[in-house]
């Protein structure tokens, strides 16, 4: 049994009793519930602390609204939702700060060069991290997708009725998910051919 699906089993009775006003319950669904909302934070904001606060905004959304919770899709699809679009509006938020804070710095300051990164191999990451290095790099649709697809081990079926999509438009943003990885991990790692050959 995947993750994805053994939370669906214990937290839809919780979001239930929750519901009811058990704050034993909604304590429990906190805890079975944050490992999953931190994960998909850090797919949807792409930097760590980005991610832990969209987990806190989304536990406090979470405890707002759990009284929105019917139970006619899993609770994962309903949860997934908050968590993304709680990552879209701090991600708005944020740009525009960065603008603003751009726009000042411009005014007032020379431009300077940005520090080189040391080269880093393989061997020191291994190939999950060098997955995850790009990733952040994809657009976010199919960053989503490839994250719950081949990260999370969810069925494309289960994932387009989580993002709401056609499966022919999941299957179409995995396959061009997982070209464009391949093709940046092997420009960076030409030694990686045999691990990533077509």
């Amino acid at each position: 049994m995947s993750d994805l699906a053994r939370l669906n089993e214990v937290a839809t009775p919780l979001a239930e009793r929750a519901r009811a006003g058990d704050s034993e319950a909604f304590e429990e669904l906190v805890r079975e519930s944050y490992q999953q909302i931190h994960r998909w934070a850090l797919v949807q904001a792409g930097d760590p602390d980005d991610a832990e606060d969209v987990t806190q905004e989304v536990l406090i959304r979470l405890h707002k609204g759990i009284q929105r919770f019917r139970g006619t899709s899993r609770f994962t699809t309903w949860l997934f939702q908050i968590t993304r679009n709680t990552a879209i509006e701090l991600h708005r938020r944020r740009r525009t700060r960065e603008r603003l804070a751009d726009r000042v710095r411009m005014a007032h300051e020379p431009e300077s060069a940005s520090p080189a990164r040391p080269d880093q191999t393989v061997a020191e990451y291994g190939i999950a991290d060098v997955v995850r290095e790009f990733l952040t790099e994809l657009p976010e649709r199919q960053r989503e997708v490839f994250d719950l697809v081949d990260l999370q081990d969810v069925a494309p079926i289960d994932v387009s009725e989580m993002l709401d999509l056609k499966p022919v438009t999941v299957r179409a943003n995995l396959f061009r998910a997982r070209r464009a990885l391949r093709a940046r991990i092997l420009e960076r790692y030409p030694e990686l051919t045999e691990e990533f050959r077509p």
